[in-house]
């Protein structure tokens, strides 16, 4: 016997189906549902897959052994314990990227989180907050949303999580970090960031994962590891939707907050 609220549902989405049709997520063809790529984007977007450096997330090109480290992992640990990112930013990643921050395209966060979720599995199984990098308040009131708050809100709700959007703060008001240079970006970001005090009982001892929209060189996301561990956090994982890969970074291109 037929679902009457499966059937229900559907007659009630079919008028927004006809007026908002779904379309791709990367170049807004018409799609069969929402959230999907179309025909042409899928080739153009490279998940990223094991193997993989167990604390940067990089990719290698054969497996290496097991606990085998990337150079950049031994020469320059970072604060953060682990970062993993779903896809590399490159073709429709980054147009992806770009609808969600520069032209609101919030309806993709959930979509971007879900493919988050499965390069994070083994983050998400074992966080126990959710923490957005933040903007600040100036910029944020310019933009009118965060789009890794979106991201991390996403994460959030769909992997069980709770949600610490106010646990960190920052209290500079950066230069853009597109056009910059690793070490300028690093020196940008430079104590930028803050837990305030009433936040710190949400992060208290606890594993943070921390999300934000692109890892690049990896400088803001540092800088917020070492915010959150200097304000109580037992360990902080690192979450992004796309990397940057080495060889790939071009200042002039890498849009990240």
């Amino acid at each position: 016997m037929p679902d009457i609220k499966s059937i229900a549902r559907k007659a009630l989405d079919w008028p927004a189906r006809v007026l908002f049709p779904p379309v791709c997520a990367g170049c807004r063809r018409h799609v069969s549902q929402p959230g999907v790529l179309c025909g042409a984007c899928w080739p153009k977007l490279r998940l990223l897959e094991r193997p993989w450096c167990p604390v940067m997330g990089t990719p290698f090109i054969h497996h290496m052994g097991e606990g085998f480290l990337s150079a950049e992992a031994i020469a320059d640990p970072p604060p953060f314990e682990r970062a993993r990112a779903a896809v590399a930013y490159s073709g429709v990643a980054r147009q992806m990227v770009q609808g969600l921050k520069y032209q609101d395209r919030t309806d993709l966060a959930p979509w971007m989180a879900r493919w988050m979720l499965r390069a994070g599995a083994e983050l998400t199984a074992e966080a126990d907050v959710v923490v957005p990098v933040p903007l600040h308040w100036r910029r944020f009131f310019r933009r009118q949303f965060n789009q890794s708050a979106e991201l991390a809100r996403a994460v959030s709700q769909l992997g069980g999580l709770p949600f610490a959007p106010s646990a960190v703060r920052r209290v500079k008001l950066t230069r853009q970090q597109v056009g910059l240079e690793r070490r300028e970006r690093e020196e940008n970001v430079r104590a930028a960031f803050r837990v305030p005090e009433e936040a710190e009982i949400e992060i208290a001892g606890r594993r943070v994962l921390l999300i934000d929209d692109v890892y690049t060189t990896g400088a803001t996301v540092r800088a917020v590891a070492k915010a959150l561990k200097k304000g109580g956090a037992g360990a902080v994982d690192v979450l992004t939707f796309a990397r940057v890969l080495p060889g790939d970074f071009r200042a002039d291109e890498s849009a990240t907050i």
